[in-house]
């Protein structure tokens, strides 16, 4: 079932250029125009990985470098996301394993979303290639999907670098990657040491799903789901892992339902542009509740989260 958008106070700069005069009330406080802040999307579970909704502004605390902020800006209703799907297309793809990948993609996009939501695609084998730029249309996605022809080795590290400079471009407030494989790295330029450095100066969430079949791989080496909860736990995502790649659906669903129930904070940062690293911690005071937000950043000049709350 798909949520109410939040219509204007995440639009575009020019619709908030045009709607300054009004504040618009969203969650407990009104979000004001044209303020810089720093935004910072969390997920809250219970310990049995359950979702937690529903939670007012005053539930949360919020640190950096382990000193309390005050959470100025703050919504619990569903904020747009720029999403990128980043797929493996190596070897061990062929076959059953890549049509379950385009239907579950399919799937994701255009069922468990919303409407007012945007995203890319990108495909990996020893290289990466950006198959569409921004868009929610059917038509274009299906048709990048369907010409997909599995073969060579597997550079999921640079693809995660090859899609950030797209995650920055974004029109929407919210940022997430989603990362399709069933083999470990064997072809980036790129250090997994190097892709987490290059996360800390995005507000994105990254998500994967591996397929860590009992199957036989033809070229590629069995997936590795430690280097992956590597990248996505430090951004505040996961990593789900699957036995077969029919269980794709079900996973992206999960991840779905995650995108589709986060709270997003904001607070004013006094280390912006500094271009140091500052560590983030949020946690639902005085309850069991596991709060998963990135853990930390680079306040680079220009830095995306340090930005306009709209």
């Amino acid at each position: 079932m798909r949520l109410p958008p939040l219509v204007a106070a995440f639009a575009p700069l020019a619709v908030a250029v045009l709607a300054a005069q009004t504040p618009l009330v969203r969650g407990d406080r009104p979000f004001r125009t044209g303020i810089e802040l720093t935004s910072v999307a969390a997920t809250v579970t219970d310990s049995e990985g359950r979702l937690i909704t529903g939670l007012d502004r005053t539930a949360f605390e919020l640190f950096e470098d382990g000193l309390k902020q005050e959470v100025t800006q703050f919504t619990r209703e569903r904020v747009p996301v720029g999403l990128g799907v980043l797929i493996d297309i190596s070897d061990s793809m062929f076959g059953q394993r890549i049509k379950d990948a385009r239907a579950a993609v399919n799937r994701f996009l255009f069922e468990l979303l919303d409407d007012s939501d945007e995203f890319f695609l990108v495909a990996f084998n020893h290289a990466p290639k950006t198959l569409t730029a921004w868009t929610h249309t059917p038509g274009e996605v299906s048709l990048a999907l369907n010409a997909l022809k599995p073969f060579g080795g597997t550079a999921a590290y640079d693809a995660i670098v090859e899609a950030l400079p797209m995650i920055e471009r974004r029109a929407r407030q919210r940022a997430a990657l989603l990362l399709i494989s069933d083999g470990a790295d064997t072809a980036s330029n790129t250090s997994l040491r190097e892709v987490k450095s290059a996360l800390l100066r995005s507000d994105a969430f990254v998500y994967a799903i591996a397929i860590d079949s009992s199957d036989r791989q033809a070229i590629n080496t069995k997936i590795n789901p430690d280097a992956l909860r590597e990248i996505t736990g430090q951004s505040g995502g996961r990593t789900e892992v699957v036995h077969n790649s029919a269980d794709l659906a079900e996973a992206s669903a999960r991840i779905a339902d995650e995108l589709n129930h986060q709270y997003v904070l904001g607070y004013t940062s006094a280390h912006e542009g500094d271009g140091g690293y500052h560590s983030i911690r949020v946690r639902v005071a005085g309850s069991g509740y596991r709060v998963r937000a990135r853990n930390g950043y680079v306040a680079a000049p220009g830095h995306r989260p340090t930005q306009q709350f709209f």
